[in-house]
């Protein structure tokens, strides 16, 4: 057993760029993230999650590049609750919730800039989740 305590203790923020801070702060807020600064005209923003923050940068290079990156995974009370939350606010998540194998319940949608969000929470009957699905 590794007895050596990890150098990295959590991660405190993920930074998205964005093209059109208007639609990716309407986006966020519609969803329930509080905003804690910035805003529609601003060239950075930043929304709590949890402990840690959700920033938006306005990329005024055209630097934005529409390959795969990968996704960012937020845990929530309800996830069929969230889910509705986007479809009422006129979203377009990619499927309804589901049981995954791994033990959660989820769901993905992209935000306005097209980087994949997944809305997920443990189920019940299983135990953390430690896989690397995300």
């Amino acid at each position: 057993m590794n007895t050596q305590r990890e150098p990295v203790e959590s991660i405190s923020a993920v930074t998205l760029l964005t093209q059109d801070m208007g639609a990716a702060v309407a986006f966020y807020r519609a969803l329930g993230f509080h905003l804690l600064y910035g805003g529609h005209e601003a060239p950075f923003t930043s929304f709590r999650v949890g402990g840690g923050y959700l920033n938006l940068q306005l990329d005024t290079d055209g630097t934005l590049v529409s390959a795969v990156w990968g996704r960012v995974v937020l845990w929530v009370d309800d996830v069929d609750a969230m889910y509705q939350r986007a479809v009422t606010a006129g979203f377009h998540p990619d499927a309804a919730p589901a049981d995954a194998s791994w033990g959660e319940r989820y769901f993905h949608i992209h935000d306005p800039s097209g980087h994949e969000l997944s809305f997920a929470r443990p189920l019940r009957s299983a135990g953390p989740s430690t896989s690397d699905h995300r």
